[in-house]
């Protein structure tokens, strides 16, 4: 994980978060879960509860605006998003703030 997503979790909890399964990765993939070098904020609350999100590649701004995720598990259905917002002094969790279509 970078210095900024990982500071403050014990092993534990990174142990635990390294056996989730990523949003957006195929069903088939061989290797499922995260990958090493890789930096995941897990999705809590919602239809994508307990998934992580790859935001290696995303910049503060973009951390900061959060995440519209399409999810045919949320109150839209198959056309449906479900929107997630970076909780508050907690870097790699976003929390669940509803469905949008």
């Amino acid at each position: 994980m970078d210095s900024d997503m990982g500071r403050g979790m014990g092993e534990d909890a990174d142990e635990e978060l390294l056996r989730g399964r990523v949003y957006g990765q195929d069903h088939d993939d061989p290797r499922p879960g995260p990958r090493p070098g890789r930096v995941y904020a897990e999705l809590v609350g919602g239809p994508l509860d307990g998934l992580l999100l790859d935001v290696t590649d995303w910049t503060a701004r973009e951390r900061a605006a959060g995440a519209v995720l399409e999810t045919e598990l949320g109150r839209f259905g198959a056309e449906g998003r479900s929107l997630y917002d970076p909780r508050p002094g907690d870097a790699v969790r976003f929390d669940w703030s509803g469905d949008a279509p």
